[in-house]
């Protein structure tokens, strides 16, 4: 493997869910706006052009939920950096829309947004424990999330990143990502639906699609050896 490997995290919990596999596989993470030391953009489209003019050229991309997002749009307007693109628990929207019923009704968000905005720390437990409903493994693998969770971001980071979750809509997008892609998704997962998963795989030309059964919203987590073994794989096939 000779291209970096580079991965995006998701809304608020930061790297640290995601450091074991990293590690494991020699990668990079790239801390999305507002996150440690990165500046908060609030600007969806400027945040995605700051995270790729950060990305050598032909990078393997992996984002996980919101990071999954913002690969997606990396992918697709700047090719030239995504020589492979790795999706976990990824979507083109994460409301439902006209031709998109894979998602959470907007009202949901907004009411989410409302209780972030009041008390995150009182949210985030049941954040996490919500989107873990249906893993075999729930109830430890909501405990380890919550353990290796980064010190929370600010207030303004957190709305900044669920009014993205509002407003973008990839799907027109997806259709043009030119890199070979993988999407490892939950079977169980209740925030990104598996349809979520089979219809972004079926957008994207390059695309395939691996679900894990009895596994909720992070693979990584729930099932590591198997979510390590797919993905190295992926990483190590030939394109040629």
């Amino acid at each position: 493997m000779n291209a970096p490997l580079i991965f995006l995290p998701g809304w608020c919990l930061g790297r640290g869910p995601l450091q074991a596999a990293v590690d494991a596989v020699h990668g990079q993470i790239l801390d999305i706006p507002g996150y440690r030391n990165a500046p908060l953009i609030s600007d969806f489209s400027s945040a995605v052009d700051d995270l790729a003019a950060q990305l050598p050229n032909g990078s393997i991309l992996c984002g996980w939920s919101l990071g999954a997002q913002i690969a997606i749009a990396i992918a697709a307007r700047h090719p030239e950096k995504v020589g492979k693109l790795v999706l976990v628990a990824g979507t083109t929207s994460f409301i439902q829309r006209d031709g998109w019923p894979h998602a959470m009704p907007s009202e949901m968000l907004t009411e989410f947004a409302t209780g972030v905005a009041a008390d995150i720390e009182a949210m985030l437990p049941r954040f996490v424990g919500g989107f873990n409903r249906g893993d075999a493994r729930s109830k430890a693998v909501t405990r380890e999330l919550l353990e290796l969770a980064d010190p929370r971001p600010s207030t303004a980071t957190l709305l900044t990143g669920l009014n993205w979750l509002r407003d973008v809509d990839l799907q027109s997008e997806a259709r043009h990502i030119k890199a070979p892609t993988l999407l490892i998704h939950g079977g169980a997962d209740p925030l990104m639906p598996v349809g979520a998963a089979e219809a972004l795989a079926a957008l994207i030309p390059q695309a395939r699609l691996e679900v894990f059964d009895h596994c909720a919203h992070a693979p990584f987590i729930s099932r590591p050896d198997d979510f390590l073994a797919r993905l190295l794989a992926f990483v190590n096939e030939s394109t040629v």
